[in-house]
């Protein structure tokens, strides 16, 4: 009989276990605010990328809500039903995480062709201002992770249809549920790797501002195109270390 090697659970695995247990026997109940992420790391003794890590898997299974500008709060839930372990709520199938990118690829590109045509001044400024951030980034993922979504959220924004804006609002927050640690890890880690992500970005800029849409969709598909090879060499390496 073979067994599978134990791997150590992450940081923030424990973190959300400690948390969803407290949560499980009524000490933090429906309606209570937890901690800031700095009280949660100071209390707990690690960094507060494991906190927000460990509050976004809890987010995932539906057991806490963030509220913009108020805090994040344990929701009406059924205790004996949270039995699934984290990974299992925080990491999506590989069949599934294909079909959010071929989504991305179909969106995205119909949203940057219709901006680079409805596109206003205002509208450059703000993808111009993401854009810049993103340049200052190099080196922290965090940052880096926060204006490459702030770019492409503006991009919708300058299609002026708020049912496009709300859309990719929703797939941004199942890529990131899905896949934000390891979009850091691949994206963020090398600065060679950020160079090329940022010269990506600056030719998606350049033809909105040119007010070539096809130019602009071309420049889009590349660009998720190499996100997608890379993120999906990572979890076929992921799944061959898991089988050994």
């Amino acid at each position: 009989m073979e067994f599978k090697k134990i791997k150590p659970k992450k940081i923030y695995e424990e973190v959300a276990n400690v948390l969803l247990e407290m949560i499980r026997n009524g000490e933090l109940k429906p309606g209570d605010k937890l901690q800031s992420v700095q009280a949660l790391a100071e209390n707990f003794q690690v960094g507060r990328s494991a906190i927000r890590e460990a509050l976004t898997s809890l987010r995932a299974m539906g057991v806490v809500e963030m509220r913009q500008g108020e805090g994040t709060f344990v929701k009406e839930f059924n205790p004996d039903g949270i039995m699934y372990p984290l990974s299992q709520a925080y990491l999506m199938s590989d069949e599934q995480i294909e079909q959010l990118l071929e989504m991305r690829k179909i969106l995205e590109t119909g949203i940057v062709a219709a901006a680079a045509v409805k596109r206003t001044d205002s509208d450059l400024r703000q993808i111009g201002e993401t854009l810049a951030e993103m340049k200052k980034a190099v080196g922290n993922e965090e940052l880096g992770e926060k204006a490459d979504l702030d770019f492409h959220m503006a991009i919708a924004k300058a299609t002026q249809n708020h049912l496009l804006v709300r859309l990719m609002h929703h797939v941004s927050d199942l890529m990131a549920e899905a896949m934000k640690e390891t979009r850091r890890l691949l994206l963020y880690s090398e600065d060679a790797t950020m160079e090329k992500l940022n010269e990506e970005h600056e030719r998606i800029y350049q033809a909105i501002v040119d007010r070539d849409k096809e130019a602009a969709r071309k420049a889009m598909l590349k660009h998720l195109e190499g996100v997608e090879q890379v993120l999906m060499e990572a979890f076929a390496d992921e799944k061959k270390k898991n089988e050994m």
